[in-house]
């Protein structure tokens, strides 16, 4: 029994346990700890990965500053899905662009009709007498156009242009001796090219549209560049009239260049307002009156004028509406915000 008990002792001893059964162990706990330790490994990974900062995402916003991992130019692929071209491109008619252009003929028209009386003034032509008929003929016709056409012009506002007008029309009987001496010591050569710099200047920047004064009804007032060609019209008007050799003669000169510069774009503003047809028919009748009183002025003067004319009314429409094609207009996000409002005060 005792040598039984003695062997089992040693069996369970260490030293002297079997070497192959040693190894075997100790391979499977290597084995153990490398799983373990490539487990580790992947946790690791894992949670680095899930602790990595969230890419944004872009978002189309006017304020607010940068976004986080996008450029302050950035823009995706949605950016030129809001563009329009074209979008305000107005096809036009070519006889409604020559009806348009009408306006213009009409008043070149008119600034050759007070050319010619300026020049049969100083040619001696028309006396003093017939220019006062003139004026007063002029001033009626014109109050009676503009109480025919014109609904809105009650009692009160005619009584109101009578009174302005005879205003007027004494302040330039005062003035007129001062505008006969006034341009004495100038040379004529330096009046006639400083008056026909005036009249191109006039005829630039004159407003052909509307009226050099306001007229009943109207919710503008006339612009800035409207009142500049007004006043270039007057001076070159104060020139001619101190060519002049009377005082009677200043003062119906003068009194007829202004009644054409103040009340003509007024009144043919009334007729263009009241009828299109009417106004078609007196364009058309004074320019057919001009273009009479210039032939028998001069034969060269006719042909320029015609030639204008034709310019104005035929080319220029024409030319206006071949560049439309040529036209190309892009609006997008880009733009500048618009208001769609008009302020008044």
């Amino acid at each position: 029994m005792g040598f039984i008990a003695f062997s089992i002792n040693l069996l369970e001893a260490p030293n002297f346990q079997n070497p192959e059964k040693t190894q075997f162990s100790q391979l499977n706990s290597n084995v153990s700890s490398s799983l373990n330790l490539s487990r580790a490994i992947v946790m690791d990974a894992s949670i680095s990965g899930d602790s990595s900062p969230t890419r944004y995402k872009w978002r189309k916003v006017a304020y607010g500053g940068m976004q986080p991992g996008f450029d302050d130019n950035h823009t995706d692929d949605t950016f030129l899905e809001d563009m329009v071209m074209n979008a305000n491109v107005v096809k036009r008619n070519m006889l409604k662009v020559m009806q348009d252009s009408v306006s213009i003929s009409q008043y070149l028209c008119v600034v050759a009709l007070v050319v010619l009386v300026w020049t049969y003034t100083l040619r001696s032509t028309l006396n003093e007498n017939s220019l006062l008929l003139l004026d007063v003929s002029l001033l009626g016709s014109g109050f009676l156009i503009l109480l025919l056409t014109e609904e809105m012009l009650s009692l009160n506002l005619l009584l109101h242009y009578v009174l302005n007008v005879s205003f007027f029309t004494t302040g330039l009987y005062v003035l007129a001796p001062i505008y006969q001496t006034l341009t004495r010591s100038i040379s004529s050569d330096s009046i006639w090219a400083v008056t026909v710099s005036l009249l191109l200047l006039h005829l630039f920047l004159h407003d052909y549209s509307g009226s050099t004064i306001r007229a009943p009804g109207a919710l503008k007032n006339p612009n800035l560049t409207s009142c500049i060609s007004l006043n270039a019209s007057i001076v070159a008007s104060v020139f001619i009239a101190s060519r002049l050799p009377s005082r009677l003669h200043v003062f119906a000169i003068m009194l007829f260049s202004l009644q054409v510069f103040l009340f003509a774009p007024l009144v043919t503003y009334c007729i263009r307002k009241y009828s299109s047809r009417l106004h078609l028919l007196f364009s058309f009748a004074l320019m057919a009156v001009t273009l009479t009183f210039v032939y028998s002025l001069h034969r060269l003067l006719f042909v320029l004028l015609v030639g204008m004319l034709v310019f104005v009314n035929v080319v220029c429409p024409y030319w206006l509406i071949r560049i439309q094609e040529y036209k190309f207009e892009i609006n997008g996000p880009w733009d500048e915000a618009k208001l769609c409002f008009d302020i008044t005060d």
